[in-house]
């Protein structure tokens, strides 16, 4: 017999280059990568969804915050004509002043309002979403802070 096809009988069938011993591997591999994309892509998606959540809060904190800007600007309005008319009725009366205050009260809280509204409107951007899209630097690998 030939030494050689004695070699190959007790080795098996396996031991051809390229046998089923390295096809597990890779295939163990694969299966560890498709793994890593699902769990990535399911940690975007979450991602989007929280930040939907925050922005359709925030764009309703907007919304409440501007109907309330165009009520007190109203009131303002309606306050300085007011005003006007006592002032007209009644020089120097101290109801004039009172409702002076009233309007100048008014027109702070709507500038508070609108404060709210500028500082509500960065969350309509998706940031974390944008950032964790960007690619990373080179040679900025996850670095374990201690």
């Amino acid at each position: 017999m030939d030494p050689k096809a004695v070699n190959d009988e007790a080795l098996g069938k396996n031991s051809e280059p390229g046998g089923s011993i390295k096809d597990s591997g890779v295939l163990a591999d694969v299966q560890l990568l498709w793994r890593e994309l699902r769990e990535q892509g399911h940690d975007r998606f979450r991602l989007v969804a929280l930040e939907t959540q925050r922005a359709g809060m925030s764009l309703v904190a907007m919304i409440m915050a501007g109907v309330m800007t165009a009520l007190l600007l109203s009131g303002a309005w309606f306050g300085l004509l007011a005003v006007a008319v006592l002032m007209l009725i009644d020089h120097g009366v101290v109801a004039s002043n009172a409702i002076l205050l009233a309007i100048v009260f008014n027109l702070l809280l709507a500038l508070v309002l609108c404060g709210v509204i500028r500082r509500k409107s960065r969350y309509l951007q998706f940031p974390s979403t944008l950032r964790s899209l960007r690619p990373m630097p080179h040679g900025q690998g996850k670095k374990e802070k201690f």
